[in-house]
């Protein structure tokens, strides 16, 4: 598994890096300066070009479409509000996948009614270092696996892979232990594991 995190932290670093050091573009700058000016027909033209960007964030931290939508418009509404904060030193997209993933946590921590616990002795026997057919297996396949798992499975699983945060960010911004979000983790890995055998 350790492999399968590395090559997939990989790719999105990589991305991450090209997406960062791409900076903004003299197109988003006129785009963002005329949202922020007020203008309704740019604010529509924003929505549409990153929606469809935005969205597989949006569908990572929800259990269905219709609440990825809601978190999709959440997200805007955070972006549209804070468009004033874009100080066109980065990359504009970098700047509200952020915002949606803070957004996407937000609502994570709103619809915990209480802290996720896990006795670590449960965790006996749950291994970092098993053969995983995850591995072998592409971005995409993966992802449609991890949308099937438990939410709160999923959510650590997403953090620690997919955003890059460590166990004890996790755990900050979930209200869980650390050693919670690493017994979570592995028993994601172990769920996407038994998923891709069968």
């Amino acid at each position: 598994m350790a492999g399968f995190c590395n090559v997939l932290r990989r790719i999105l670093s990589i991305m991450s890096d090209l997406i960062e050091n791409m900076g903004c573009t003299s197109e988003e700058r006129s785009l963002v300066e005329a949202c922020l000016r007020g203008e309704r027909s740019a604010q529509k033209r924003l929505y549409d070009i990153y929606a469809q960007r935005m969205m597989p964030i949006c569908i990572r931290y929800t259990n269905d479409r219709d609440s990825a939508l809601d978190l999709l418009h959440d997200g805007f509404v955070k972006v549209f509000a804070h468009l004033e904060d874009f100080k066109f030193e980065g990359s504009f997209d970098g700047w509200m996948r952020r915002i949606f993933v803070n957004t996407a946590l937000g609502q994570v921590r709103k619809v915990a009614e209480q802290p996720y616990m896990v006795d670590v002795e449960e965790a006996y026997g749950l291994s970092q270092n098993d053969y995983s057919v995850l591995d072998e297996m592409s971005a995409e396949e993966i992802l449609q696996c991890v949308a099937r798992l438990p939410d709160v499975y999923r959510r650590v699983f997403n953090m620690y892979v997919m955003d890059d945060y460590s166990h004890k960010e996790i755990a900050e911004k979930l209200n869980i232990t650390e050693p919670s979000s690493r017994v979570y983790f592995l028993r994601a890995r172990k769920l996407l594991q038994e998923m891709l055998e069968k």
